[in-house]
């Protein structure tokens, strides 16, 4: 009564996704090794670009962490994990200039962001109580509970795809403030994007396995009747 075949669906994302983890630890920790030619630190590029951005009041601040970078538009801070704040590689300057790019997209009312931001109570609740509705609803066999268990992932799975152009814009807003900032040069920028790309990919996996894993869990509904 335990073997369920729809499992096997996940097997692409699950791959994709240790792939992903193994490529931007890698990825990064090879560039973090190439100190840019600018020699500036990730803190002073964020405060640098942000003012060129016009938005030199958003705080730049250091959190404890590995790769915690983000920037967080409800506080208007550019929060940077220890090593990228004060380090000053490739990788460190690449993923500092990204999250700025979130920070200009907050700015300039860039709308999947928005999108994405106003999105976020709605998909919690729907990855929080998506599950345990379907599959409570499965084990009573009662059809509209996992209809509404599918209903609720479909959210998720919803913020998921918005959360893709918005990763990548920010990682093409990046480079193009690194390179034409001379941040980094003709040779170095070739090395942040794989970083960025490295990063991206791993928004692709989390994409790929809600996708899979609402498609399972409409073949489990479509399995039982109601």
């Amino acid at each position: 009564m335990f073997y369920d075949p729809t499992f096997l669906l996940l097997i692409p994302a699950i791959i994709l996704a240790i792939y992903a983890q193994f490529k931007v630890k890698g990825t990064y920790a090879k560039y973090s090794q190439v100190q840019a030619s600018s020699g500036i630190t990730g803190a002073q590029l964020a405060r640098e670009l942000l003012s060129k951005g016009g938005i030199g009041e958003v705080a730049v601040e250091s959190i404890p962490g590995d790769l915690s970078d983000h920037y967080d538009p409800r506080d208007k801070k550019l929060r940077l994990s220890e090593t990228n704040y004060s380090d000053h590689s490739v990788a460190a300057l690449g993923v500092v200039a990204h999250e700025v790019g979130h920070a200009l997209q907050d700015a300039k009312n860039y709308a999947p962001l928005k999108i994405r931001n106003n999105f976020v109570p709605v998909a919690s609740f729907g990855s929080n109580l998506a599950m345990p509705m379907f599959f409570i609803g499965l084990l009573m066999s009662y059809g509209p509970l996992m209809d509404l268990g599918i209903i609720a992932f479909s959210l998720a799975v919803a913020f998921q795809l918005i959360t893709l152009p918005v990763e990548f814009n920010a990682s093409k807003r990046a480079l193009a403030l690194l390179g034409d900032g001379r941040y980094l040069n003709q040779e170095e920028l070739p090395m942040a994007k794989q970083v960025l790309n490295a990063a991206a990919l791993t928004y692709v996996a989390a994409t790929a396995m809600a996708v899979l894993n609402l498609i399972r869990l409409i073949a489990l509904r479509s399995s039982r009747e109601d």
